[in-house]
């Protein structure tokens, strides 16, 4: 079992910056990649970024040169800084990890950040 904690979010103008922080708990051995979804209101759950045990990344094209993930892979913690936001980037944000052998996604209690224009 993993358990994963979020911090960070709230409230930004337009143009604003946020971080985010996840930290994982429990088997965290287990865990081959983490990430960030998010899920606004009426709309599915996406990916934002993710990042894998050896350190590549990869961005929805919504948030690249404006979102950076980074993590500590021996900790499993990873953290979503968010850059020159826009209020279409409002929505609940959850952490997500990834076990090996068969796959299977964790997610965090979610974080809500909301970006006014």
């Amino acid at each position: 079992q993993v358990q994963l904690v979020e911090s960070g979010g709230g409230l930004a103008q337009a143009g604003g910056s946020l971080r985010l922080s996840c930290a994982a708990s429990g088997s965290i051995f287990s865990i081959n990649n983490m990430g960030w979804y998010r899920q606004a209101p009426g709309k599915q759950r996406e990916l934002v970024a993710a990042i894998t045990s050896g350190g590549s990344t990869n961005y929805a094209d919504s948030v690249k040169g404006r979102f950076a993930i980074s993590g500590d892979n021996a900790k499993k913690t990873v953290l979503l800084q968010m850059n020159s936001l826009k209020p279409e980037d409002t929505a609940v944000y959850y952490c997500n990890a990834v076990v090996a052998g068969p796959p299977f996604y964790y997610w965090g209690q979610g974080t809500q950040v909301t970006v006014s224009s």
